[in-house]
């Protein structure tokens, strides 16, 4: 086994038991994180798959369409809420510990998930945990916590870091569907390993989504390549710098990085002038958060109308019902409406 599935795919050496049932329900509100360990060795022990947990919505469709008729994974997180500033009940980490794998993202902006997995790992052999982060460190962009736009070229990768450096990195890597592709490889891989008599039929079903990832890819692609300007604004919190990065353009956002952020008047008086400046016709918000700014910022400005995008870190009842996973918030949502903010018709 290579180092990569090693730093994947890690078992705990401890026994499920009473006692551990009610540790693991203690610590699942009580922070902390567990790392990475390369020199883990874990080798295919023949056991089936039957039950899983991904933490928040991308991971949970990825998850499913890679484990087929396998396994079934369920997203703890409400519908119409988001995995980071989420909390668990007090019973989802006994359901978890009780299920066969936990597919999560070792980042501290999911503190709670990081508890879990840690807690699967010291305390319940049975329980395989994927990080699906495993492999990005030296692709993963550093996250500025100030209220500041992302130009394309402005991050140094050379400086990136560790998922250890807490508040440093930007886990939002599932809105580019180049390193979502990875993140599935990587998942497909964990599963593999776990379940080595369907390994090939997870690493098939990998493939195939990955072509449909492809397609997402292309038509980013194509969309901003036919774009009249390389500048949008976003009237929220920006979980788009990887989106940014990966096609070149820039994401102007009076909030800045942080759900918590309020903008001051001059934070959205220099957000009008970015839209006058550039033509922007359209300002978009998250879904996820109150349209308001995003209709301020039309009212103060020359753009006539707002547009919905998704972050994608979670499911509405409308989508759900018109079953919409993440390769559909992503064409029917986002690129649209980030292709009307970059005046690409």
């Amino acid at each position: 086994m290579d180092d990569t599935r090693r730093s994947v795919l890690r078992r705990s050496a401890g026994m499920l038991g009473v006692g551990a049932v009610g540790a693991l329900a203690g610590c699942a509100g009580a922070g902390g994180g567990s790392g990475a360990d390369d020199g883990d060795e874990t080798s295919g022990s023949g056991d089936r798959i039957d039950s899983g947990y991904a933490m928040f919505f991308p991971l949970y469709d990825w998850a499913n369409r890679i484990a087929g008729d396998h396994a079934t994974f369920t997203n703890p997180v409400d519908v119409g809420q988001l995995g980071h500033g989420w909390e668990p009940s007090g019973t989802l980490a006994t359901d978890v510990a009780a299920s066969d794998v936990f597919v999560y993202f070792d980042s501290p902006e999911f503190t709670w998930a990081q508890d879990i997995a840690s807690t699967l790992e010291s305390d319940y052999e049975e329980v395989v945990v994927i990080d699906g982060l495993s492999g990005l460190d030296e692709r993963l962009l550093a996250w500025d916590h100030g209220q500041e736009s992302h130009e394309e070229g402005s991050h140094d990768h050379e400086e990136e870091a560790s998922h250890d450096h807490e508040g440093e990195i930007d886990p939002h890597v599932w809105v580019d569907p180049v390193l979502a592709t990875d993140v599935v490889d990587t998942i497909a891989a964990g599963l593999g390993d776990a379940d080595p008599d369907n390994a090939d039929d997870y690493a098939e079903n990998a493939e195939a989504y990955a072509a449909e990832l492809e397609e997402v890819d292309e038509a980013f692609a194509t969309t901003v390549e036919a774009a009249e300007r390389d500048v949008v604004v976003l009237a929220g919190h920006d979980s788009f710098q990887y989106l940014a990065e990966r096609y070149g353009f820039e994401v102007h956002s009076p909030v800045g990085v942080s759900p918590q952020n309020e903008p001051s008047g001059s934070d959205i008086a220099d957000t009008v002038a970015v839209v006058d400046d550039n033509g922007i016709d359209v300002v978009l918000y998250d879904r996820f958060e109150s349209p308001n700014l995003a209709e301020t910022i039309v009212e103060n400005s020359d753009a006539t109308e707002t547009m919905a995008v998704t972050p994608v870190g979670g499911s509405t009842r409308e989508w759900n019902e018109a079953g919409y996973g993440y390769r559909e918030q992503m064409l029917e949502v986002n690129l649209p409406a980030f292709g009307r903010a970059l005046g690409a018709e």
